[in-house]
Parts: C-alpha cells; sequence; structure tokens
C-alpha cells in the first residue's frame, strides 16, 4: 500500500495534495526487466529507502514514453520490491515512507525523478537502470567526465540558438497583430535562413533537448523554448 503520512498533508501546497489525489493503487503485477530496445522508450529509476523496523524496500518508477498502448496516456508506476504499489498520471507525486517521490517528464524524456525528504526537503535522485538511456549517459559521464561535459555544453549552444531562432521567428508575427502594429510598429527578421538549415537547427535543438533530458537536466527557456 502507498503510504500514508499524517501530520504531512496539511502543509503541502493545492498542487501537491492535488498530485496526490490523483495516485491509484496499483496492480501487483512484477516488474519487466529491462531490454535494450526499450532504451529510448522507457525510463526505469530506484531508490532503497528505510521502512522502519532497520528494513529497507527498493522503490522503482518506471515511465513508458509512447503511454499505455490502450489508452496513449503516459503514466508512472511506483513498484516496491518488484511489484506495482502506485500509478498516476504525469506529473507524479508518489508519497512513500519518509517522503515523497516527485516525477515529471519533458516532450523528449526525464525532466525529474526525486525522493524528496519529509522534514528538510532534502533531495535525493533515483538511480537509473544502467541499460535506460539515461543511465547509459550517466555511465558515460562517469568514465569520460572531460567529453561528457563537452557534449553537455554543445547541448547548451544548440538550443540557445534553437531559442534564438525561434524568438527570432515569433516576432514578426506577433508584431503584425493591429493593436501591437499601431503602437510600436512591425518588425521584420533580419535572417532569411535557407530550408535545409533552419531543419538542420531544428534537429540540432531536438538532440541537445534530449541529450539534457538523459541527464535530467530542465529549463523552462532552454529545454521548453525550443520547440521539443
Amino acid at each position: 500500500m502507498v503510504a500514508i503520512r499524517e501530520g504531512v498533508t496539511m502543509g503541502l501546497s493545492w498542487n501537491d495534495r492535488r498530485l496526490e489525489r490523483r495516485v491509484k493503487p496499483g496492480d501487483g503485477k512484477p516488474l519487466k526487466p529491462f531490454r535494450w530496445w526499450q532504451m529510448t522508450r522507457r525510463s526505469l529509476l530506484s531508490l532503497p529507502l528505510p521502512v522502519g523496523g532497520g528494513i529497507s524496500a527498493t522503490y522503482t518508477v518506471e515511465v513508458k514514453h509512447g503511454g499505455d498502448p490502450e489508452s496513449g496516456v503516459v503514466r508512472a508506476r511506483l513498484y516496491r520490491d518488484g511489484l506495482c504499489e502506485a500509478e498516476s498520471k504525469l506529473p507524479a507525486r508518489f508519497p512513500v515512507p519518509g517522503g515523497t517521490i516527485e516525477v515529471r517528464r519533458s516532450e523528449v524524456g526525464m525532466r525529474r525523478c526525486h525522493f524528496v525528504a519529509d522534514g528538510d526537503g532534502s533531495e535525493t535522485r533515483l538511480v537509473p537502470d544502467p541499460r535506460s538511456a539515461e543511465g547509459r549517459r550517466m555511465n558515460f559521464a562517469r568514465e569520460h567526465p572531460g567529453a561528457s561535459a563537452l557534449i553537455g555544453a554543445v547541448s547548451v549552444v544548440l538550443l540557445l540558438i534553437g531559442v534564438g531562432l525561434n524568438l527570432l521567428q515569433a516576432a514578426q508575427p506577433i508584431s503584425e497583430i493591429p493593436a501591437i502594429a499601431d503602437s510600436l510598429g512591425t518588425f521584420e527578421s533580419p535572417l532569411r535562413l535557407p530550408v535545409w538549415l533552419n531543419v538542420t537547427l531544428g534537429v540540432g535543438a531536438a538532440f541537445g533537448a534530449t541529450e539534457r533530458a538523459m541527464r535530467m537536466r530542465y529549463h523552462w527557456l532552454l529545454d521548453g523554448g525550443a520547440g521539443t
């Protein structure tokens, strides 16, 4: 059963209470093993937590990015020691012993999967399955820190370029709205990029957002504003 944390619920925000209310009991089915072909379609992250009496349990979050086969809705499922204990639409907030597990995703992958402790609010990121995209990226960063940092920097540059292009392209039609045009005038974009370059830069921005999602890095302007 999902943990009930007496005395904590009253201190939650309206949105946190809303997220916890939509958590539903799981079906008790066992967690299926991760397969290599699911690398970009499924995220699996785990963390052992003390449950009392000197005993710990392993909590695992599963997200299938393509959604459920029947409804297409993307859900997070919470497993305790390999058995499905709860599920929720995303974003999700699962009550567990000692705190909550918060799960969010972006259009290209995982955005957040952290255990947040009651009391001090300290956060611990769940550890991805080593066979998943997030796990492989984490292992690469551990084994090749220099190359990992370079790839991360390139991702940010690609996203900055994507955001800049989006802003320039959006500014002209917005400036042509009559009320804005009458008061401020119209804006004509100085850039006239060929189609092939626009497509290339768009692909680069998508790559940058995907790479950051594998590291669960997210910024509302960079990752949300690059069209991903």
